[in-house]
């Protein structure tokens, strides 16, 4: 749909086919996800929604190799792998890059307090190592500038906060997009 001119500009909450395609999970949207914006100079808010997950089909579908990991049987057709701090920083770095080639305004949300619903305290894929892995990651390779922001927010990306503070940074892009369509 960017491609087609429709759009006046994303909110992209989940990325976690970022997290298949770097993981080797069933639902990855290729190495091209996110090169759209690198071609359009549209605005752009992004986050790390399910970046702690990677996806399979049913259980019995799990490649041999991921067997021993931390799985989540999210229901009979989907399984759920926790990603790694590795993963987590390969996460990271790659959608850095993408955020860099991005040509419009840039708003990147961390939600420092969770990236998923079983991203919380007592909840099987809560892992502050790696989430602290992706966000590092991210920050370091970041590049910003007047338009291009990435904001570390103590919140769960599902607090209404945090939903209210990406409509916020909808806001700042939409009216830093020279000559952008408002939504």
């Amino acid at each position: 749909l960017a491609d087609s001119g429709l759009l006046a500009g994303a909110i992209d909450v989940s990325t976690t086919e970022v997290a298949d395609e770097i993981a080797g999970g069933v639902l990855s949207a290729g190495p091209d996800r996110l090169d759209v914006f690198a071609r359009h100079a549209l605005p752009y808010v992004g986050s790390c929604g399910a970046l702690d997950m990677v996806n399979f089909g049913a259980w019995d579908t799990v490649p041999e190799r991921f067997r021993a990991r931390n799985l989540y049987r999210h229901n009979t057709t989907v399984t759920l792998m926790r990603t790694t701090a590795d993963e987590c920083r390969a996460i990271g770095e790659f959608i850095a890059a993408k955020l860099n080639a991005m040509r419009g305004p840039v708003r990147f949300l961390i939600p420092e307090g969770g990236v998923s619903a079983i991203d919380r305290p007592g909840q099987p894929f809560h892992d502050p190592e790696a989430d602290r892995a992706l966000f590092a990651a991210l920050e370091a390779g970041f590049r910003p500038g007047p338009n291009r922001q990435l904001k570390r927010l103590p919140l769960h990306i599902n607090d209404e906060a945090f939903a209210d503070a990406l409509v916020e940074a909808w806001r700042e892009v939409s009216r830093a997009a020279p000559g952008a369509r408002r939504a």
